[in-house]
């Protein structure tokens, strides 16, 4: 494994790490028909050279839900096999798909450690808020609310648009990923997915500056397996730890957060949740035992989602509770 990562570190700089790979089946002509999706076009400069599809419901959309895919994934196979584009169908909101291509990484993976595609207007971070301002435009709502959803390399991505851009995102979640900015380079990525982020400090201090603080840093949910062996559950302990710590410093928030913990299913996940002055959860992390690295589905629950690599069967399905912690499950 080791000895594949370094080929891959020698065959491209902006390459990510072999071990995130994923494999999926082609897409299905299938899953864009079902669920009548469209390819974006027009949606700005595109610096990123990204390309995207999207989903919007036959009634007026009151939210946009912007998933981000894993390495090598195809993020609308993704969307369906997660229960995304279902619950869209049912709860009338919209859904935007950027996509990765591999002449921009090798594995398809989304830059989240290349400063150059993770920084603020830069690269793949400004072709993504294009493709959001665009997919807005063709709403037909006066308001409508935007969350975003990542899984691994599209969790860390996730992380860096709502720390640069937190008045666009009412809420977001962030499934097996990392912190931003945890990352300025390769080889520190690979540190960052193996052991945590260095420094909780200059990670908190980074986001600081990235955020002024006047910012109203967007509601988040983390989750995460303890077994994860391609992103160290440490991660999602230093992006929590960071959220708490950036909800109370910036506007936010009022006065300090409580704390609740539920444990569910044997004792088998458990839920951290930050409350605010209104008894609201802001922010929210999720452990699941035994689970190793990707998404958490579970095929019984409705919208629960569908078994394959990366697509783990857990005791509880994320997609469902993520858009219920979003408050875009009632129509």
């Amino acid at each position: 494994m080791a000895e594949f990562i370094m080929k891959t570190i020698r065959k491209t700089a902006s390459s990510f790490v072999a071990f995130v790979a994923l494999t999926l089946s082609p897409l299905s002509s299938a899953i864009a028909s079902l669920y009548e999706l469209k390819t974006l076009t027009d949606f700005g400069t595109n610096p990123g050279e990204l390309s995207a599809s999207y989903f919007q419901p036959q009634e007026s959309s009151r939210a946009i839900v912007v998933l981000l895919h894993g390495c090598t994934q195809l993020g609308e196979q993704l969307a369906q096999d997660i229960g995304l584009l279902a619950l869209a169908k049912e709860h009338g909101f919209s859904v935007l798909i950027p996509q990765q291509s591999n002449r921009n990484n090798i594995t398809t993976c989304f830059n989240w450690f290349s400063p150059q595609d993770s920084d603020k207007d830069q690269g793949e971070t400004l072709s993504i808020k294009q493709m959001i301002d665009t997919v807005r435009s063709k709403t037909d709502s006066p308001s409508i609310d935007v969350y975003i959803v990542g899984l691994s390399a599209g969790g860390a991505m996730s992380a860096s648009l709502m720390m640069h851009y937190p008045d666009m995102f009412e809420a977001g979640a962030v499934v097996a990923g990392i912190p931003y900015p945890c990352a300025d380079g390769l080889i520190k990525a690979i540190s960052c997915m193996k052991n945590g982020p260095a420094s909780q400090d200059e990670l908190i201090n980074a986001a600081k500056a990235a955020l002024g603080n006047d910012s109203q840093l967007p509601r988040l949910s983390v989750w995460t397996g303890d077994s994860d062996k391609v992103v160290n559950a440490l991660n999602a302990d230093a992006l929590s730890n960071q959220w708490q710590t950036l909800l109370t410093t910036t506007n936010s928030v009022k006065g300090e957060l409580s704390h609740q913990e539920t444990k569910s299913f044997r004792d088998k996940v458990i839920t951290e949740q930050w409350l605010n002055s209104d008894n609201q959860p802001v922010l929210e992390q999720v452990t699941i035992a035994n689970l190793d690295h990707g998404f958490p589905v579970n095929p019984a629950e409705k919208f629960g989602g569908a078994v394959d690599k990366y697509l783990l069967e857990a005791p509880v399905g994320a997609m469902p509770k993520i858009i219920n912690f979003f408050g875009i499950d009632k129509k």
